[in-house]
């Protein structure tokens, strides 16, 4: 290892650490500013033009046309007969049921043992097994000189009992209608009480046959659904480790 890439460790290293000190420190100007008060509130913004948002690409099937009966008042695919109340068009509004009750319990158990042995008898080592005491150590024995063992035994077990339970509504709005006619939807809400703020967002693609004429879709119904339910406020961040402590947590090998 050249002492050129060994010189360059500490000093990335000291380029990590001062870089998480500075955004600790920006951090630290940030909650210095809401001391003695409630977390702000995000402003409402349209996601699209979000710094962080990019459009949803996902294979798409050929482009089919609706086949329209003569002389019929029936629109296909309306549930209603005069409209159809289901969200369909960017800005819509439909609401989601989230119901996650999900239960995981997985125990593993291993165990493996091995005993192993070589003995070969050289007392008639072509005739030097005399002369071996001048080269090893005294009181060797040809007959065991090359007597092998070895053992080895490996015990392993591992238990996982998870338990979730999440029930909340939350209304979203279309943000993208894809070729195919599915929904790219995206909600955020925010609740605040006292110095504590709840965040929920999801976002994901829906199938408008799945929204019922309620206007209302399951989370089980969302593809590539992503749902967030976190926090932020004096709890949140008393639950939190010091920065300190999650720089040494990252930084410490042993």
């Amino acid at each position: 290892m050249s002492t050129r890439r060994r010189t360059s460790i500490p000093y990335r290293v000291a380029a990590f650490a001062a870089g998480a000190l500075l955004l600790g420190a920006c951090n630290i100007v940030d909650r210095l500013t809401t001391i003695g008060g409630e977390p702000p509130m995000s402003t409402i913004q349209n996601p699209v033009q979000a710094r962080k948002y990019q459009p949803v690409v996902l294979p798409m099937p050929r482009e089919r046309h609706a086949v329209h009966e003569p002389n019929s008042l029936w629109r296909p695919g309306a549930r209603a007969f005069f409209k159809d109340q289901r969200a369909a068009q960017i800005g819509d509004i439909l609401t989601v049921n989230i119901t996650i009750a999900d239960e995981a319990t997985l125990d593993n158990a291993t165990s493996r043992t091995r005993d192993n042995a070589e003995d070969s008898d050289l007392t008639n080592f072509l005739g030097y097994e005399s002369q071996l005491g001048k080269i090893l150590p005294e009181a060797v024995s040809p007959s065991s000189l090359t007597s092998l063992g070895s053992k080895s035994k490996s015990t392993g077990t591992g238990s996982i009992a998870r338990s979730e339970s999440v029930k909340l509504v939350v209304a979203a709005i279309v943000t993208q209608v894809l070729p195919n006619g599915n929904l790219v939807i995206s909600g955020t809400q925010e609740v605040r009480v006292n110095f504590e703020k709840r965040i929920l967002t999801i976002t994901g693609v829906v199938r408008p046959e799945d929204i019922s004429a309620s206007n209302i879709i399951k989370h089980t119904q969302i593809a590539e659904a992503r749902i967030a339910y976190g926090g932020a406020g004096q709890l949140t961040d008393v639950q939190q480790p010091r920065y300190g402590q999650q720089l040494f947590d990252v930084i410490f090998p042993f």
